[in-house]
């Protein structure tokens, strides 16, 4: 049997994506590491094109789409607390365990932080580390449950890998009692990575002229009737191209709210399937716009220097909020309509930044510390 030190937990395919570039790093050092997946999403064809090595197990049945639990909280809830165990049983098979790796703010962050803490393993020998820690929006409610996940596990790491200077200071509570230490964020390594696959592919632009580019899916958004409407309000308003990346939970609100039919009154917006990730990163490297509600894509527009509009009321990613090129919207209609504005004038330019999530090489960074 493979004398396991490394074991990376994962459930959903952005923590795949931001993960990905720290296995290839073990895999091109020899490194060997036990890979639980949790089956919160599917996985493998995400494994296939990034060129990592499948799970080692998977501990319940990955749904075929989207996640598993949309529509069923209280299910949710239930999932969490058995997969505690399961982790722990899995973790209890690695005699020579090192380091415990989960990343972000998701249901298997929370349960991996917990299942591999000192209050559940007394006499553990190894540490148990958090990928992409310290990021706070200060409010449990936005986004929900995501920021409950990262609170948990900001808790029971051991070591907490902050991705920059204000996330850093967000921990300092725990300064005394665990490793902090300010390292960067991984997806500035998994988008580079992608991009240069896409290039390689000879991926195809959505549009040769100027365009934008929408991903609408956080829980807080398209279950509230009310924000649903104020965003379509929003999306009304686009006088350019724009392609929106509808994930399967945001077509469904869309439709029981009776506001798919409105979406696509606008000419303008091209209602498409969300694209596998090397793909939407080369649609993002060469569109004027992003609108957004989700976290990952705030990252890459700094990496790109696009600007963001963002359609959430709070943001964990605050950094962004100090550049000229992001703009938090809180779902007021009529100042985001004239800001969307001022972002796609002709005359409107980024200001240049050194990314506050740090430079290339974050993945192998992490590395050399731990060794």
């Amino acid at each position: 049997m493979v004398d396991y030190k490394i074991s990376i937990i994962i459930g959903t395919r952005a923590e795949l994506i931001k993960t990905f570039p720290l296995m290839l790093e073990f895999q091109k050092r020899k490194i060997p590491y036990y890979f639980i997946h949790t089956g919160q999403h599917n996985l493998e064809d995400l494994c296939d094109k990034f060129s990592v090595k499948k799970p080692d197990i998977i501990l319940t049945k990955e749904p075929e789409k989207s996640s598993k639990f949309f529509t069923k909280q209280f299910d949710a809830i239930l999932w969490n607390l058995f997969l505690v165990p399961k982790i722990k049983k899995e973790l209890k098979k690695l005699k020579n365990l090192k380091y415990v790796f989960y990343h972000g703010d998701t249901m298997t962050t929370a349960s991996a932080s917990i299942a591999s803490s000192k209050s559940l393993n007394f006499f553990k020998k190894y540490k148990n580390v958090h990928l992409e820690a310290g990021l706070r929006s200060k409010n449990l409610l936005e986004p929900f449950p995501e920021e409950i996940s990262r609170r948990i596990a900001g808790k029971f790491s051991d070591i907490l890998f902050a991705v920059s200077i204000r996330s850093e200071k967000n921990l300092q509570k725990y300064k005394n009692s665990k490793k902090i230490i300010k390292i960067g964020n991984t997806i500035i390594d998994s988008a580079d990575i992608s991009y240069k696959i896409a290039l390689k592919e000879k991926i195809k632009l959505l549009s040769r002229k100027k365009f934008v580019v929408i991903s609408i899916h956080r829980h807080e958004n398209i279950k509230n009737k009310e924000r649903l409407k104020k965003i379509v309000e929003i999306l009304m308003s686009l006088k350019i191209e724009a392609y929106f990346t509808l994930h399967d939970n945001t077509k469904k609100q869309l439709i029981k709210f009776n506001l798919y039919e409105k979406l696509k009154q606008n000419k303008n917006i091209k209602i498409i399937e969300t694209l596998e990730y090397i793909n939407f990163i080369y649609q993002l490297k060469n569109c004027s716009l992003i609108i957004c509600d989700g976290g990952s894509l705030q990252e890459e527009s700094l990496i790109f220097k696009k600007p963001c509009i963002i359609l959430r009321k709070a943001t964990e990613r605050q950094e962004g909020l100090e550049t000229n090129f992001q703009f938090l919207s809180k779902l007021d209609v009529r100042k985001t309509k004239e800001k969307i504005n001022e972002f796609l004038d002709e005359k409107f330019k980024v200001k240049d930044l050194k990314n506050p999530y740090g430079e290339l090489g974050v993945s192998k960074k992490i590395i050399d510390i731990l060794r």
